[in-house]
């Protein structure tokens, strides 16, 4: 059972169990995935879109985190810091519960925002910028609760520029993977893109050089 006060803690920077965290992740990215999938077109709303984006929401969180810590941990080994993995371990899973906590609080600006707007691309736009304000807001909870570990040794700098590369380089191949998390207009409410099972990275290129003829 997760309580307010538990919330109070991860923000201010004071680690909880990384199974409540889990929990915190879960539930507080289910609340903004739900949110975001109630994009409104032509006034009916999608309820399938509804509940696939309250889904995928802590699958892109989740999954993309699990993915990136094998390597973190040997990392972590190979620099002779593996001592202190489960205090970096709690750190970053903090960091995930921090970016969840402030998602859910943006979603009613991100609801107020479909209310206004019926236009797809500026729904897509504003999206992106809830998630980039969340990110920074994670990303200096981050540097707060790494802090202590690189005091106790400087490698630990190295490793937290090295998670924010790896979890970065993840998430942005999961979130493509995942897509849509909105719903495009005129297209059929699917789970995943039938062209979903592709590279990011090889069709932002495909595009730059296209554009580039």
């Amino acid at each position: 059972m997760i309580r307010p006060a538990d919330i109070d803690r991860i923000l201010r920077g004071q680690l909880a169990s990384t199974r409540r965290l889990v929990v915190v992740i879960a539930i507080f990215s289910i609340t903004y995935g739900l949110v975001m999938g109630s994009f409104t077109i032509d006034g009916h709303v999608r309820a399938k879109q509804i509940l696939y984006s309250g889904l995928k929401m802590p699958l892109l969180l989740l999954v993309t985190f699990a993915i990136s810590l094998p390597s973190f941990f040997v990392l972590n080994t190979l620099l002779g810091v593996r001592e202190d993995f489960r205090s970096a371990l709690r750190s970053v899973a903090a960091t995930q519960a921090c970016l969840s906590i402030v998602l859910a609080s943006l979603s009613p600006l991100t609801a107020v925002w479909y209310a206004s707007s019926a236009v797809y691309e500026r729904a897509v736009v504003f999206n992106a910028v809830m998630f980039a304000i969340a990110s920074l807001a994670a990303q200096w909870m981050l540097r707060r609760l790494y802090r202590p570990l690189i005091d106790r040794d400087p490698r630990h700098r190295l490793l937290l520029r090295l998670w924010l590369i790896i979890y970065a380089f993840v998430g942005i191949q999961m979130g493509w993977l995942l897509r849509p998390f909105i719903g495009h207009p005129g297209v059929a409410t699917e789970f995943f893109r039938a062209e979903s099972w592709g590279n990011a990275y090889v069709v932002v290129w495909g595009l730059i050089a296209k554009s580039l003829r």
